[in-house]
């Protein structure tokens, strides 16, 4: 199994999804496409790790609404403790902010500010989030709490959208104006 197969059962564990769900809850973690989720989640139904119920729908098309099963659960739990890889970052930006000065300041602070401008959304987004799954947890965060994955990875979205935003403020403080130029 490829590491994008354990990553939709890991996202069933948190309850019964479509694949549509699948794709968006782990687009923040793991960029994929619907191209490569559906095929995943039919050989995972023909491995047994994953079950789904046929849900008939008017005027669109039915759908599929999907468990993760025992023996996918123990499948996780036999790869949780496995040694990651070392993450992968492709990431424009940063082959454009090396050679930025081969641009004109202004065309490198607009380049700048779209980058500060999706980063205030992405940390709206996630602080929001984290804020709605702390009342839904009501205090009762543990390990064994249901929200406890969720609630980590939400916290680094968080942190890693301020750090991101740190990072654009320090560079675009550093770019001349375009009036000195």
């Amino acid at each position: 199994m490829n590491t994008l197969s354990y990553g939709l059962l890991a996202m069933l564990t948190g309850g019964p999804r479509t694949g549509y769900e699948l794709m968006q809850q782990i687009q923040p973690l793991w960029r994929a496409k619907h191209s490569q989720i559906y095929p995943l989640l039919a050989k995972l139904e023909q491995s047994g790790y994953v079950r789904f119920v046929p849900v008939a729908q008017k005027e669109k098309p039915d759908k599929k609404i999907y468990s993760i099963t025992e023996q996918g659960i123990a499948q996780l739990r036999q790869w949780i403790p496995n040694t990651t890889s070392e993450p992968v970052k492709r990431d424009e930006l940063l082959l454009k902010a090396y050679c930025v000065s081969l641009t004109d300041p202004a065309a490198a602070k607009s380049l700048i500010q779209a980058r500060i401008a999706l980063f205030e959304s992405k940390l709206e987004k996630y602080s929001q989030m984290l804020a709605e799954l702390k009342k839904e947890l009501d205090g009762e965060l543990s390990f064994t709490s249901p929200g406890f994955g969720n609630y980590i990875l939400l916290q680094r979205a968080v942190s890693n959208s301020q750090a991101e935003l740190e990072w654009c403020g320090w560079v675009y403080g550093l770019l001349p104006s375009t009036a000195s130029v």
